[in-house]
């Protein structure tokens, strides 16, 4: 199993001069991915920015948004943000895409809440559209380089819509931030959805956890103030679930192994560098 980082861009009033730094670290200490967060509304950095900094700042390392909210963008939009990166970052990046939970985050007129999964599958077409360099509707340019490549996506969700999206348009699922038990649903069906429709192989499947190992309390703290919006039980329990030591981390490294999951993405909770060699001591 793949060992990952997550950036810091949606930690609380992060220090957005310090994500290029870690993604350098993280790329010097060896983990396989660099993954973001994505949410509209939070004082954090978007995650498009995130990973096109990541790119610029790095060479091999993988990208991943872990996921991205595709329905609150513009769909030609996003595919030309994302090609772009792509294009930076010389073919390292993956799209991570799902519906979100947060209706705040919908700030584009005429792109609100309602039927996010019928606009999504909709905006998949348009995604590999312009990545294939189709022309607008009336135009004569395509939006994206001769260079342009289509972006694998992977796809959240914990219901069965979202697992028979994977199946149907992606190569692989991003669990949700849960404890191994929980997760293992989801895991199971994607893996039926993806049998079911005739897919060849296995999907690809990335777990996230939290951590934080310096400064529990205040990973603590801004993980709660992320998470408050949806209810002081949900944040509570997410706090009460963050990998706050070498023991807890090395108990979840094992437990999603277990799961058979491929890829397992560490994510901050404050923007202290020092966590980076801290959590690569523990799983590298």
């Amino acid at each position: 199993m793949k060992i990952g980082i997550g950036i810091p861009n949606q930690v609380r009033d992060v220090r957005g001069s310090v994500l290029p730094e870690w993604a350098r670290r993280s790329e010097q200490f060896g983990f396989s991915t660099l993954g973001t967060i994505g949410r509209m509304v939070y004082p954090g950095v978007m995650d498009t920015v995130a990973l096109a900094a990541a790119a610029g700042a790095t060479t091999s390392i993988g990208l991943l948004s872990t996921v991205l909210t595709g329905p609150v963008w513009p769909a030609a939009l996003l595919a030309k943000e994302i090609a772009g990166i792509d294009e930076v970052s010389g073919g390292r990046l993956t799209l991570g895409v799902g519906l979100g939970g947060r209706q705040e985050d919908h700030l584009v007129e005429g792109l609100g809440a309602r039927d996010k999964g019928k606009r999504l599958d909709e905006d998949i077409t348009i995604y590999r559209s312009v990545w294939r360099g189709a022309l607008p509707q009336g135009g004569d340019l395509p939006l994206v380089t001769e260079r342009a490549r289509e972006v694998p996506l992977l796809f959240g969700g914990a219901v069965q819509a979202s697992f028979d999206r994977v199946a149907r348009s992606g190569e692989g699922y991003v669990a949700g931030t849960l404890p191994p038990a929980m997760v293992a649903p989801s895991l199971e069906g994607v893996r039926v959805a993806w049998k079911d429709a005739g897919r060849d192989g296995d999907p690809y499947l990335v777990a996230l956890a939290y951590f934080a190992f310096a400064d529990v309390a205040t990973g603590g703290e801004n993980l709660y103030h992320y998470y408050a919006s949806m209810g002081p039980e949900t944040a509570d329990f997410l706090v009460s679930n963050i990998n706050t030591g070498a023991d807890e981390v090395r108990d979840s490294v094992r437990a999603f192994a277990d799961l058979g999951v491929d890829e397992l993405i560490f994510h901050p909770t404050t923007d202290d560098l020092d966590e980076i060699a801290r959590l690569a001591e523990v799983v590298l």
